[in-house]
Order: C-alpha cells, then structure tokens, then sequence
C-alpha cells in the first residue's frame, strides 16, 4: 500500500469541513468529537475497511459501528466519500425523512450498521456482531465468513457500565477480530472528563483479558501501526486509546467542549477552513479526495468477485453446506418448526413449556444462539446449554451465552447479532429484571430486529423471593414500547404457539411474560379457539348463547382465574383471553368489535399487575383485577387469596359493580 501522506491529511480536512457544514446548515449536531475522531475514522475507511462499495449488505464485509452515534456527521461524510450517500443527503442533516438522521438509524440509511446514540450500546452491539462473525466463521469456514468488526467509542461509551459489562464478556469470548477505538479527547458535553473519572481505562481493559495500544490518534502513521497490530492478535480483542483533542484543526476552539454539543459560528468554519486549507465553499469534496479515499474500490471488487465464485462453487459441490446457508439466510417468517404439544389436564408451568419448545427446537434451528443471565435452571436453559455448549468457552461453534448477571449486556449483543445477521438470538432472565434490559429492548424496536426476550416469574406468584423479584408494573411498561410485541401466554400449548411466532417474527422484537408456577393445559376440545386466536392477539376463549351481558378479559395465568369466575357468575359471560395486546389492537377493526362489542360495556379483566393499561378494553367504568402495590414475601398460593385473586373474590367484584 502506497502511502501519500499530504492526500491523507487534504482527505482528513475535507472530512472535517463536511462536518462542519452540515451541523452548521442544520444548525444542530456534534462537530467537536465527530472532528477529533476524523483522522482515524478515514484511514480506517480508506486503508483498512473492506467492503462492497456496490452493495452495503455484502454479507462478509467488514462492520463499522459508531457507538458514539453523536458523531454522525462523521460517519455520514465517510459513507458519501464512499458512494453510499448522495451529497444532498449530507446537506439535509437532521432534517425530516432525510436519510441523515442526528443518529444513526440502521433501517434507514446504507452503510449505516447499528442505530446508536444512547451511548455505550454500540459498544455492546459490536460485541454481538463479533459473536456472530466468529460463530458463523466456524460453521461456514473462513472462506466464506471472516470479517472485522470495527467501533468507535467516546468517554461517554465507556462510562456507561454496559460497555465495561460487554468487554468483560467480549475478552472471556477472545473475539480477536474486534477492534475498539477509544476516541479519548478528554471533553463530554458538560466539560472536562476529569470532573466524573478517574478510571485508568488501560489497566481496566486489560484485566478484562484486551490488548491494549496507546496512539497519539491525529499521527497516522501510528494510528496504521496500531490498526496492524490489533489485526495480528487473534486471541484477544483490541482497545485503541486514540489520545486526541476536541474539534482538533479548528481556528479558535481546539479542546474545547462547546464543540461537543453546538455548532461553530460561521467566522469560525471560515478561520478554520482556512487553517485546514480548504476553501469557503459548503459542502466542498474535490476530486483527488474522493479519487484518494476510493483508491482500493477497484481491489474490494474484485476481492467481492472472488468470494462470490467460491462461495458459488461451494455451493455446487456440498450439499451439506448449501443447507446450511440456506438456514442462516432464510427469511425468519419462512421458518418451519416442529414444537412440541402438551397434554390437557396436566399441570406446566409456561416456562417449563418454553424449555420443553427450547430443547425441541435447538437442533431444527443450528443458527439459535442464546442464553440466560445466570438463571439457567429457572429460565428452563439448561439443557440448551448442557447440549450445544457454551460458546467462547467450549469453541467458537457453540451456541449458549453465558452472560453471566449481565441483563443489559445480554439484551444488547442480542441486538448485535441480529444486525450482523445470519443468527436467530434469545435472551432469557426473570422479568422484574427487565428493567435492566428496557433501553436495549427499545432500541430492538427501533431497529425492526426480531430478538426473542423470554422473562420467567412473571408475577407475585414468584412467591418467597419477596417484592424485590415479584414484577408489578413490568408487564405495563413494556407494553408502551412501540413496535414490541407483548406475548403472555395462558398455558403450555399457547406457549409453544406464541414461541412459534416469534421465531417467525421478521422485523418485531418479542416478550414472553412466563409463569414460575403451574397453569391447567386446557383441552383443544373445550376451547378450540385457541388454535387460531393466539396469533390474533386476542380471541373469545369461551363464549355464551346470544349477546354477552359481561366480558371478562384476562392474560396468563389470569385466564384460568377468569374461566372459573366466569361459572360462578348467573349471567350470560365471554372471556376473552387477551394474549397479546400489540397483535389484537393490529387487527382489523371489524375482528376487534366481533370480540369486544361496543354495545357490551359490562366489562372486566385480571392481571397480576398494573391494571391502568387494560382500561383501554374495559372503559371507565370497568373493573379490572390487578395490583397497584409491591408484593411480599410468603408462598404464591396465600399471596393470591391475599391479593384477590381468587374466583370468589373476583366474582364478587363484577357482581358489586354490574
């Protein structure tokens, strides 16, 4: 590689004066560190990034994550010197429907991998694309997937403790081919860095099992050096201390943190563009700069080519191999499984049922990773675990993540995985620690990534752990986030059913509320709506002659209670077994008033938690049986008939008020 050190400083200026120019036409953004970030982020792009410059999607690319999604402006300036972004795209910065978001959005806009910008996710979403590079490198073989996984980080990523989490998982895992640059410039929004940490990120990185290398990042023959470097470990992953300074080239405001969150007056982008040599012109790219920065497109072509020609001929010639890719590349909504079915009359806690799914499904789907924040024998992971094997630990083709008591971590390198593509990802723990997980859940929403969330001990049935592991308004609060899809499942069949569609899922995010305790498997032949009402969200589960005079709705464990309140009430009654919230209210709105009739506003509902969001169902004056409390500790069975929710009780409910 030939190196012209006067193109690479023009093409780095050039960089910074597009940086400078959108946030200044937006009038919005984050020029300081997207500046200080600029000399590595190009030569990472220019020299070292490998990439189909005609197909952002090349499935054996390298991956580039900017978790400090700030930086944006950056990484939009290299995506346009790359060809992926036209120039008017650059010019309608955080405008509306531009493809220039204020953060990245991985949907939205080509070459863009992750949607960052609460920090610290990128960082953990890298992590998960790792994973997936060098599981799917072991089951396809390094002819077909060996790629790098690139980051860029601030102090802002690290300070945020599921950086710190993922690392420490990402050095036990010894994903050598990911690469962390640490844009260290010593400024937050707030001021200088010093004023919240001490941390000595060297020594932290290195107990967590990282090579670490220190470069002054605005010295490129260092940043090239160290870029090499981290390329030759295999064993374990790299963290590069970039030491650089905020808004690095800038006329007046080098180092200083007003950069970080403002844009520069226009008399300083004058001064400064002079400094760098550029002219006033906006949005200014010459072509020796464009022409410097694509010098190796015609190689990555050909490089695209000739693994095409292999991958084809591999194909051709073992049978064994094209099953599998096919696997891995098959739309989710296309999959096919055999999961079991569970027999009326017994006694099965849901997650007991979600094992059982599990256990049927693991080797049907070779491309199912997952795993448990240390609960395995409560979340029914177990025997997953015990049979495929924990990856990193056992080798790299083993498929159990054991994240340890990492919530946030886990639901995050889910959502890496899904990005990279290729593996279908479950993270399962109990559901009040959802909490720990809920950004990273949202941000599987905002992605359109069909991660699978399973949350056992859905409720005070929990029981003697007491209220700190009982959930209350878990249930509710997931609910609100948009696009994710709210399963709670009444019994072991409508699990394996509700697990079936979130295997399925091609663009949501799923979470299954599961029991601790045991739930009636009810018979088909009783309630043959069932079969096909679970993928509508919600269904009559039991129906009287005629008009109802009342409608009880319930969840879960909850329906068993409402069937049973159900005989004890002299009244023509419907239940309505109310699934999933998300999937009903996305039917049509004659399915909706078949099962809810606007003329019946007797109504009522039980849930073991939050009862606000059901009055959306039973109207004002409805009543709905649920919990504005915490819980206690003592056996689940007395908590119920201390709570009410009993039959008697919740009979006697509905009749006070109807």
């Amino acid at each position: 590689m030939t190196i012209n050190t006067e193109m690479d400083q023009k093409t780095v200026a050039v960089i910074k004066g597009l940086i400078m120019d959108g946030v200044a036409k937006a009038n919005s953004g984050h020029p300081g560190g997207a500046m200080s970030s600029a000399d590595f982020a190009t030569l990472l792009y220019s020299d070292f990034l490998n990439y189909d410059p005609e197909n952002p999607k090349w499935f054996n690319r390298d991956r580039f994550i900017l978790s400090a999604g700030h930086e944006s402006m950056l990484l939009y300036s290299l995506l346009h010197m790359a060809g992926f972004l036209e120039m008017d795209a650059l010019k309608n910065f955080r405008q509306l429907d531009s493809l220039t978001p204020g953060h990245p959005e991985s949907h939205l806009t080509p070459g863009v991998e992750a949607t960052t910008g609460p920090l610290g996710q990128g960082f953990a979403m890298s992590v998960g694309f790792a994973v997936a590079e060098a599981f799917l490198r072991d089951k396809l073989g390094s002819d077909v997937c060996d790629h790098h996984t690139y980051t860029l980080s601030s102090d802002g990523d690290l300070q945020e403790p599921i950086a710190l989490g993922a690392a420490s998982l990402a050095g036990l895992w010894k994903l050598g081919k990911l690469t962390v640059f640490y844009d260290s410039n010593k400024i937050q929004l707030a001021g200088p860095t010093n004023r919240a940490d001490c941390t000595d990120y060297r020594k932290v990185f290195e107990g967590m099992c990282w090579q670490v290398l220190d470069v002054d990042g605005h010295d490129h023959n260092a940043i090239r050096k160290a870029v090499a470097t981290a390329q030759l470990e295999t064993e374990k992953p790299t963290l590069i201390v970039c030491h650089t300074t905020m808004a690095k080239g800038s006329a007046n405001m080098e180092g200083d943190h007003n950069t970080h969150g403002a844009p520069m007056k226009a008399d300083e982008i004058k001064a400064t563009k002079d400094k760098l040599g550029l002219p006033a012109d906006e949005f200014h790219v010459p072509s020796d700069a464009l022409e410097h920065f694509r010098s190796r497109q015609a190689d990555m072509k050909k490089r695209v080519a000739d693994w095409q020609a292999n991958l084809d001929a591999k194909l051709a010639k073992d049978p064994e191999f094209k099953k599998l890719w096919e696997q891995i590349n098959q739309d989710r909504g296309a999959l096919k499984v055999e999961l079991p079915s569970f027999e009326p009359g017994e006694t099965i806690a849901t997650r007991k049922a979600w094992g059982a799914c599990l256990n049927a499904v693991m080797d049907e789907l070779p491309n199912l990773m997952g795993g448990s924040a240390d609960l395995d024998p409560s979340n029914q992971t177990g025997h997953y675990r015990e049979t495929v094997g924990n990856f990193g630990i056992d080798g790299y083709g083993a498929r159990n993540l054991a994240v340890g008591v990492r919530e946030f971590p886990m639901a995050a390198i889910m959502n890496g995985l899904c990005l990279h593509g290729g593996i279908i990802p479950f993270g399962a723990t109990f559901l009040t620690f959802s909490d720990y997980c809920r950004n990273a859940i949202r941000m599987s929403a905002l992605q359109e990534l069909p991660a699978m969330y399973i949350f056992t001990h859905d409720s005070f049935w929990v029981g003697e752990d007491g209220p700190t592991h009982q959930p209350i308004e878990h249930i509710a609060s997931l609910r609100l986030i948009p696009d994710l899809v709210d399963m709670r499942p009444c019994d072991a069949n409508e699990t394996s059913r509700c697990i079936d569609m979130a295997l399925r899922s091609e663009k949501h995010p799923s979470c299954l509320f599961l029991t601790r305790q045991g739930l009636p498997v009810l018979d088909p032949a009783e309630y043959p709506a069932m079969a096909e009402g679970t993928a509508k969200g919600g269904y009559v589960i039991k129906d009287c002659d005629g008009t109802p005079d009342l409608i009880i709705m319930a969840s879960g464990s909850e329906v068993a209670l409402a069937l049973d309140t159900a005989k004890l009430l002299d009244r023509k009654v419907r239940v309505v077994n109310m699934v999933s919230f998300k999937l009903f209210d996305e039917q049509p709105e004659s399915y909706k008033t078949e099962v809810l009739p606007p003329e019946v506003t007797a109504r009522a509902a039980a849930e073991a938690g939050r009862p606000e969001t059901w009055y959306k169902y039973v109207g004002c004056n409805g009543v709905v049986l649920g919990l504005d409390h915490f819980g206690q500790s003592a056996p689940g069975k007395l908590l119920s008939e201390k709570y009410g929710f009993t039959p008697d009780n919740f009979a006697r409910i509905i009749k006070e008020k109807f």
